[in-house]
């Protein structure tokens, strides 16, 4: 007799797991067209792009784990035989009931192997889950959160698995064929079973089973579990409909359809947790909690009964107070498995908190007021805008003068124009122009501010403004190349001003083209060791890791050491996000934090390449008591050490 499986054996009134089922797909397929409709109510019309590309990215995601792999292997394995263990008792039901109901396949060697496959899946699916159970409650991860879901979601799985188990090996202790090893774990579960027991018991044990998958069907879309359709989901409109950064025309509440799909397959995990400065300086910001409560807000907005979950439907009141703790780093969405941009969340509520006039910090109002009435955000003046070049030697050419012209516009920006100790990257910088033979010249006092803090804070009203009169005065005068010392304005000018006729690049790439030209005659080896910090805005946001990297290796006897927390993985400063116009309280300081990193790799300098950074990083030193003969730099600074003669 060749190997097969007898269909419904012992099972009486069969019509009422068939209608139980169709209960359990009823309450499915409402569950997750109520997710669907809450996302067209809550986004603006879909415009896809590169589905092609998209479905790929969210097969390889799936299917290979790479995203959760990398930075956490543990999660990642875990995940990984669980998403695999699940996929194959899925895929395995399917074929049965193929098998059942449309064409008999399965047996002989088909059997045996689909048989042998059951097994791995539900071994795959137990340790996953286990090792889950484990991380959570015996190792306690900290990122982890520890709720009644969060244990009775995965028990289920195991009463699932196990169920599944017994039933095998009852139907095995009674029928003992002779291809029962194939059914390695049920046929070890034959043993224990006497077969009077097995046969008496079989129905029940069948029903069991069969409560359980239903019940977790139909469950599914009301717990933190649709994240197993909100996942894939989310990955996918990641890529073919993106986040887009908040406009001026954006209707208030309205998401990218990235955003609302995100908000639905965020699990909780807290690796966005775990890479948040905030949270780590002990401060009152978490991403995880902003972006649920987020999505609370969404349902409560756009659904009529408000939510759909069974569980934690409560909570996280008063989270959107903490919004002005996110530095807008982009931590989250570099380790977020669903590529989720909490910080654009951040941003398109701080948008609204502007417009209400609520929940907007007093500094922060005098801030804006300050950009609004004199162009910067430090002082109540623009006569101070070109100071600094006064007192170089040898004039700095005007653009903004009749007859004056240059290949280079050098945007200065306003914390490296008012700011003392950011002063120092402007004349460096422009030593190291003057050097390499380039022609550039400088705005003077009518520079004005990009808009960077307004666009970051969400004051979109008064970036728009701020981007008028840049791109009217890039106009008036004819530039066309424009280079910048701060990573905040570089990110503007090139990705949130659109449709522009010039190029804007950051000093590191410059330097980095002028090294490569040749440009640079080094006159002294200034045998330092130095660490690099990546500033957010500069790295993590633009993917600009080895350009500084490459020019202070290229100085004669410097050794670049990197610290532990490095390029997208670096910490960020805590100075961006409208921060350095705020007085936030934490356990710490961010800028301590990673002052104490930068000393632990031996290193005699840090070297960074952002006005904000520079500023928070000497305050950290200064307040931090480091080593004697420890210094923050410019990379420009140190570049001019070994550029300048003695």
């Amino acid at each position: 007799m060749s190997a097969h499986r007898i269909m419904y054996w012992q099972i009486e009134n069969i019509w009422l797991f068939y209608l139980l089922t169709a209960i359990a797909l009823v309450l499915f397929f409402i569950g997750a067209g109520s997710h669907v409709w809450v996302w067209r109510k809550s986004s603006k019309s879909v415009s896809l792009s590169g589905i092609g590309r998209a479905l790929n990215k969210m097969m390889m995601d799936i299917f290979t784990g790479r995203r959760l792999i990398h930075g956490d292997m543990a999660a990642g394995l875990m995940h990984f035989a669980i998403f695999w263990g699940f996929f194959l008792l899925f895929a395995g039901t399917c074929v049965l009931s193929v098998h059942h109901y449309v064409v008999e396949f399965m047996e002989g060697g088909i059997y045996l192997w689909f048989s042998l496959l059951m097994e791995i899946g539900g071994i795959l699916l137990l340790v996953g889950v286990v090792w889950g159970l484990a991380r959570r409650y015996l190792q306690r991860v900290p990122r982890l959160e520890r709720r009644a879901e969060d244990a009775l979601m995965p028990l289920w799985f195991v009463m699932m698995v196990l169920s599944g188990f017994v039933l095998e090996g009852a139907r095995l202790s009674v029928h003992q064929p002779q291809w029962a090893a194939w059914s390695f774990v049920g046929n070890w579960t034959a043993g224990l079973i006497p077969v009077a027991t097995a046969e008496v018991l079989y129905p029940t044990f069948w029903w069991a089973h069969a409560l359980l998958c239903l019940g977790f069907i139909a469950v599914v879309c009301y717990s933190k579990m649709f994240h197993i359709l909100g996942a894939p989901a989310s990955i996918f409109f990641s890529s073919a409909a993106p986040v887009s950064p908040p406009g001026l025309d954006d209707e208030a509440g309205r998401l990218d359809v990235a955003e609302a799909v995100f908000y639905d397959g965020c699990m909780r995990c807290g690796r966005c947790v775990a890479a948040c400065p905030s949270t780590g300086a002990g401060e009152a910001y978490a991403p995880r909690d902003f972006v649920q409560w987020a999505r609370k807000q969404m349902w409560q907005t756009r659904f009529p009964y408000k939510d759909i979950r069974l569980w934690n439907r409560n909570g996280y009141e008063g989270v959107n107070e903490s919004l002005w703790y996110c530095t807008t780093c982009r931590a989250c969405l570099e380790v977020c498995p669903v590529y989720g941009a909490a910080f654009e969340a951040v941003a398109k509520e701080r948008r609204q908190a502007v417009e209400e006039g609520t929940l907007v910090p007093a500094l922060m109002n005098q801030t804006l007021e300050k950009l609004f009435r004199y162009d910067n955000p430090w002082e109540s003046s623009k006569k101070q805008r070109g100071a600094w070049a006064e007192e170089l030697d040898g004039e700095i050419t005007d653009l903004s003068k009749r007859g004056a012209e240059a290949d280079l516009c050098y945007f200065v920006g306003c914390t490296t124009s008012f700011d003392d100790r950011a002063r120092g990257i402007a004349k460096s910088f422009s030593k190291v122009l003057r050097q390499a033979d380039v022609s550039f010249g400088i705005l003077g006092k009518k520079e004005p501010c990009c808009g960077d803090i307004g666009r970051r804070v969400g004051e979109f009203g008064l970036f728009e403004e701020q981007k008028e009169k840049c791109e009217s005065l890039f106009d008036k005068y004819g530039i066309s190349d424009v280079v910048t010392s701060s990573p905040h304005c570089y990110h503007t000018l090139a990705t949130d001003y659109t449709d522009t006729q010039f190029k804007a690049r950051h000093y590191t790439m410059l330097l980095k083209e002028l090294l490569d030209s040749k440009k640079f005659a080094f006159d002294k080896r200034l045998n330092v060791t130095v660490t690099f910090h990546d500033p957010c805005y500069l790295g993590r946001h633009n993917r600009i890791f080895d350009a500084p990297r490459d020019v202070i290796r290229a100085i004669p006897g410097v050794r670049l050491v990197e610290m532990e927390h490095t390029r997208e993985n670096s910490l960020c400063c805590g100075g961006g996000g409208g921060r350095m116009w705020q007085d936030l309280k934490g356990e710490r300081k961010m800028s301590e934090v990673r002052i104490e990193e930068a000393e632990a790799t031996g290193a005699q300098i840090l070297i960074t390449a952002c006005p904000l950074c520079l500023i928070m990083m000497e305050d950290a030193r200064k307040a931090a008591g480091t080593k004697e003969g420890f210094r923050v730099m410019d990379l420009n600074e140190l570049l001019l050490e070994a550029l300048e003669t003695e």
